[in-house]
């Protein structure tokens, strides 16, 4: 069961952690790239600053976005900043997601994301805790997927299983959460092609999932063809 308080808490947290990271950064480091392509870590931070706006939007009612154009302009537009006002801008955007998350509301509405998808409201503190996790460890500042909490991996490996499950690009794949007999597994893909069973540990599992880190390099294929190119998320 989603627990909305508990993953605000965990935002709070993870926040902090970034902010810790982002402060040691200087103009050349902020102008450098991160891990993302074509994307600098000036890119990162305005991502991550604009999604917390963008998810109150949500929680308030409001388009998450006006549209795509405008999302990926002012990303551009806001990428450049000095180091201060992208910090600034950071703890700015967070305390307004934390204080919309703070009011009295019904946590089990259905709201709308982008590109009309919808979900209950109560799950958008994890998919905030999502953004700041992962693009983190975007930011190649020493924070890597090993480093993420061990309830984070295990919930991400689980939302991201499910949104590959029935993608008819995607053969069946079993994932082996450690190499025993007995670890636990998880499925996803659709159902075209040959089987595959994959096994590594949750930061494995789950740089294959999200596209980051080695995607799946160091992955044990027990059965089937290799591990599988999954599309762009």
């Amino acid at each position: 069961m989603i627990d909305h308080e508990r993953d605000l808490a965990h935002v709070r947290e993870a926040t902090e952690r970034l902010l810790t990271s982002a402060a040691s950064l200087d103009n050349a480091a902020v102008a450098g790239p991160s891990r993302l392509p074509g994307w600098t870590r000036g890119h990162v931070l305005a991502h991550v600053a604009r999604n917390a706006d963008a998810l109150v939007n949500v929680l308030r009612g409001r388009p998450m976005y006006p549209d795509a154009t405008t999302r990926d302009l002012d990303i551009e537009r806001d990428a450049g900043r000095p180091p201060a006002v992208h910090l600034a801008d950071l703890r700015e955007t967070a305390d307004r997601f934390r204080a919309v998350g703070a009011e009295p509301a019904d946590w089990s509405r259905r709201v709308e994301l982008r590109n009309g998808v919808t979900d209950s409201a109560s799950r958008v503190p994890f998919r905030r805790w999502v953004e700041v996790e992962l693009h983190h460890v975007d930011l190649d500042l020493g924070y890597e997927l090993e480093d993420l909490p061990e309830e984070f991996v295990t919930r991400e490996i689980d939302f991201l299983a499910d949104r590959w499950s029935g993608r008819p690009d995607v053969p069946p794949v079993t994932l082996r959460l450690g190499h025993g007999e007995d670890a636990p597994s998880r499925r996803t893909g659709g159902t075209e092609g040959t089987p595959v069973v994959l096994a590594g540990t949750g930061a494995e599992l789950l740089g294959w999932l999200a596209g980051r880190g080695d995607k799946g390099a160091h992955l044990v294929v027990l059965s089937g063809d290799g591990v599988p190119e999954l599309p762009a998320l």
